[in-house]
């Protein structure tokens, strides 16, 4: 598959998404193609989860390398399984039908702009309420959902994720306890 120019990922891209995720998020979502495709969304993603991994190295942990592989992956991998969930609660509960790519986009730019923030310690108490509004902004004015809709695909994901983890708790409990032991 060929790459266009418009489907390319530049540091001039990523400056141009931030100003328009922190000045007008709405008219972005609004204004971004329809084919957006996977590359610039996670170009950005990576760019901001490199910057937040850094960041997030500032302060002193056990094991760095570590620690660096654990935020990376998770910087990374939670917009597409938060996208994933999205995308799944949608065709279950809302007729409208919205490319993967397209809401993957919607989750890569609001998780990257936040990220930019994220890494200072209790900043998440801001930073992710933000990212739920940004996403919120990107499902309703880039996926053209209507508030209702959005309400519930972003509560439905939010509910799906918090219950997901929540059911990890006694393996988490359980591997905790053998480093007690060691």
């Amino acid at each position: 598959m060929e790459t266009t120019e418009a489907d390319k990922f530049s540091l001039g891209f990523y400056m141009h998404v931030l100003t328009g995720m922190l000045g007008a998020p709405g008219r972005f979502f609004k204004e971004l193609p329809d084919e957006t495709g996977y590359r610039r969304p996670f170009g950005f993603l990576l760019v901001s989860s490199l910057f937040f991994t850094g960041a997030g190295l500032t302060q002193v942990h056990e094991r760095p390398l570590l620690m660096a592989g654990i935020l990376l992956v998770n910087a990374i991998g939670m917009p597409f399984v938060t996208a994933g969930v999205s995308f799944m609660a949608m065709t279950m509960f809302i007729e409208k039908r919205v490319p993967f790519q397209r809401i993957f986009a919607v989750y890569a730019f609001s998780s990257g702009v936040t990220m930019l923030a994220s890494w200072i310690p209790l900043f998440t108490w801001i930073t992710e309420p933000w990212k739920w509004v940004m996403v919120s902004i990107g499902m309703a004015s880039g996926c053209g959902l209507n508030w209702k809709q959005t309400a519930l695909v972003i509560g439905v994901s939010i509910l799906i994720i918090v219950l997901f983890f929540w059911s990890l708790t006694p393996v988490i409990l359980w591997t905790s306890s053998l480093r007690l032991f060691q």
